[in-house]
């Protein structure tokens, strides 16, 4: 039974003197389900759950700067994301990329930028902080490739500021060292009408022809410092390319420059995935929706104007404050919710519950992407399809990690209804595993590192390689269906000899698109437990040591975005959190230590933690949309990753009653 626990350890476990914690099955029960009724009241009625997805302030900012490069300024709209902006500067003047985390150059620039155009005085003190700090790292020419494109647009810098990208790019064949097919989905997605922009050079109408020349230490025409980012032989010699080829730009017959653009055009225009965007994510939409205008396609024409309102879909609007989310994550969401409610419901039984339930999987069900035509056929033309996307709609873009925990959800539902959707999803996900075993969010193979060295790439993610949080959630699916299907037994052990050699010395595994070691830990180990590893393989018992020596002294785990920049700060936090709390007790909990004192821990930190509303809060980002570059907070991680880890810790231990 639960019963009081109290706990001795030493100071290397983090435990520095005895603590009493009350584990009581009703004080258990209850917190459950206050957390779970809550979370049922969330739920959609077409089915479906969503969350706020939200990002640094580079995302609001490009909204109000993509209102003035149209000239469509809506003044109510843009002083309520000025007002969100303002809100999250940090004491010195910068924005982070993350909460807490350090100023980031880029998004500053384009936070003052925004600010300046919404009507900010350049006297006020916000501003005044703001631009004495952008000038303290060395001015607005130090800024990232794609914001200085945007100022190159609004003519705040010259061109020569930015790489040569001609839109000839598009008709480069497979065998050239680049091609689309080489980029992930989001690189392919945002560049395509980017070429279009940067050919034509476009120029924003700006119509208050507002510019930002304080924020220069050297006056942008007589900047000569542009590249000084490129450090690599590669990219060296790239830029020795890239100024031959403004050389030679005029001897470019028209009639190819036609043929690229058409090419360009026709690629995106495709794939503009109606009310959900191109890509349904932010940046590639607005280019699109830029390029539209570039290539003279009326603002009266239903594309676009469906290009413009799929954007729009993307703003979070409370009171006077308003933000733009990179995109959104519908599928993933349901899929996890799905996940918690199932262990939840594993030993009691809730009507209200079990018709959740059933309606978010029939949601899920009829959005499996099946015969839609998907950018990830050029690796795998004759695999049939069977994928989820991320969002709402992105046809030619499922997500392997999204069709990975929907399926899996619809497996523990055991309903012959989902049965057909379930094979699809794992024969898709067979045929996507990557030639080291491993599998990538949207393509195979996606490993051309070189690309990540290029001026271009000074964001160090233009490909989609495969990653230990990713293949694991692959194999927990598959490990699922290996008794029906023993073919897929080759891929299981090929996958889990690619995580056994991604495991780090101390234990952990690396997080991609969690926040970051104990995401990828967490990963890992449930994926190892459905695929049938042993509890006692020495992998699982090494990152079972690594997680207990992570935990603190009040219980809890935490983690910070910090730890994609310095690995000695993996799994530490200066405080706890519920979702990384949750993570790694299912971590552990997968790796059978439901009796262990620190599991106890643990599950009393969320209790202690329980808001009256039923929830958790956690302030900080728990999720990179690329490490080092950009970041996310899902705001339902909070939610329901701690309700998931306490309906499993009940399961597990009246397990161990009966």
């Amino acid at each position: 039974m639960l019963t009081e626990t109290i706990l001795h350890s030493s100071p290397d476990s983090d435990y520095t003197s005895p603590a009493h914690f009350l584990t009581s099955p009703t004080t258990l029960d209850t917190a459950i389900d206050r957390a779970r009724v809550q979370l049922l009241g969330l739920q959609n009625e077409e089915g479906y759950w969503v969350f706020e997805l939200e990002a640094d302030c580079t995302i609001p900012a490009e909204y109000i700067l993509m209102m003035h490069y149209m000239d469509e300024i809506n003044q109510a709209l843009q002083a309520k994301i000025a007002n969100f902006l303002r809100a999250q500067q940090s004491v010195d003047g910068s924005y982070p990329l993350f909460k807490g985390g350090p100023g980031d150059i880029s998004c500053t620039v384009k936070a003052y930028y925004a600010m300046k155009l919404a009507g900010d005085s350049t006297d006020a003190a916000h501003m005044l902080k703001a631009r004495a700090w952008i000038l303290a790292q060395g001015g607005a020419a130090k800024a990232n490739v794609l914001t200085r494109i945007t100022l190159a647009t609004f003519e705040q810098i010259p061109w020569r500021g930015v790489p040569f990208i001609p839109v000839e790019i598009m008709l480069l064949p497979k065998w050239f060292p680049f091609h689309l097919d080489k980029v992930s989905y989001w690189s392919r997605t945002v560049m395509v009408p980017m070429f279009i922009l940067c050919t034509y050079k476009v120029k924003a109408r700006n119509p208050q022809k507002m510019g930002i020349a304080e924020l220069f230490v050297t006056p942008p025409d007589k900047e000569k410092n542009y590249f000084s980012h490129v450090k690599t032989p590669l990219g060296k010699a790239i830029l020795v390319l890239d100024r031959l080829g403004r050389l030679m730009e005029p001897l470019i017959p028209g009639v190819v420059r036609r043929k690229a653009t058409a090419k360009a055009r026709d690629w995106f225009m495709a794939r503009l995935n109606g009310y959900d965007g191109l890509g349904a994510i932010f940046t590639a939409m607005v280019n699109a929706y830029e390029a539209m205008d570039c290539l003279g396609i009326p603002a009266d024409n239903e594309q676009r104007r469906i290009a413009r309102e799929s954007i729009d879909r993307l703003l979070v609007i409370k009171g006077d404050m308003a933000y733009c989310q990179p995109c959104v994550s519908p599928i993933w969401d349901t899929g996890l919710v799905a996940l918690t409610l199932q262990e939840t419901d594993r030993r009691q039984r809730d009507s209200h519950t079990r018709q959740a339930l059933n309606s978010a999987l029939n949601w899920l069900a009829a959005k499996q992407l099946k015969d839609e035509p998907g950018d990830w056929r050029n690796r795998r033309p004759n695999l049939p399809g069977g994928g989820w996307a991320f969002q709402f709609g992105n046809s030619y873009y499922p997500d392997v990690d999204d069709t990975a925990v929907v399926a899996y959800a619809m497996v523990q539902a055991d309903e012959q209804q989902f049965a057909e959707s379930i094979e699809r999803a794992g024969v898709w996900i067979a045929g996507m595993q990557s030639s080291n075993g491993g599998y990538g969010a949207f393509d195979v193979d996606n490993t051309c590192h070189y690309l990540n060295h290029i001026p271009f790439s000074d964001h160090g993610a233009l490909i989609d390689p495969p990653t230990a949080d990713v293949s694991a959630r692959c194999i927990m699916l598959l490990g699922k269906l290996v008794n029906r299907h023993p073919e897929y037994k080759a891929v299981i052990d090929n996958c889990i000899n690619y995580l056994r050699n991604e495991q780090e010395t101390d234990g952990c595994w690396f997080g991609r698109w969690g926040t970051n070691y104990i995401y990828g830990t967490w990963s890992v180990l449930t994926g190892f437990e459905a695929a049938g590893v042993p509890k006692h393989d020495p992998c699982i018992r090494k990152a079972v040591a690594w997680l207990k020596s992570k935990q603190r002294n009040d219980g809890g785990w935490g983690e910070d975005n910090d730890s994609y920049y310095d690995t000695r700060n993996r799994g530490e936090f200066h405080t706890g959190t519920s979702f990384h709390t949750a993570l790694a007790l299912l971590a552990l909990l997968s790796a059978g230590e439901a009796g262990s004192p620190e599991v106890e821990a643990g599950v009393n930190y969320l209790l202690k933690n329980q808001q009256s509303d039923g929830f958790w809060s956690d302030e900080s980002f728990n999720a990179p949309g690329f490490p080092k570059v950009f970041y996310l907070k899902y705001h339902g991680y909070d939610k329901f990753f701690p309700l998931w880890a306490l309906g499993r810790y009940r399961n597990e231990r009246l397990a161990e009653c009966n």
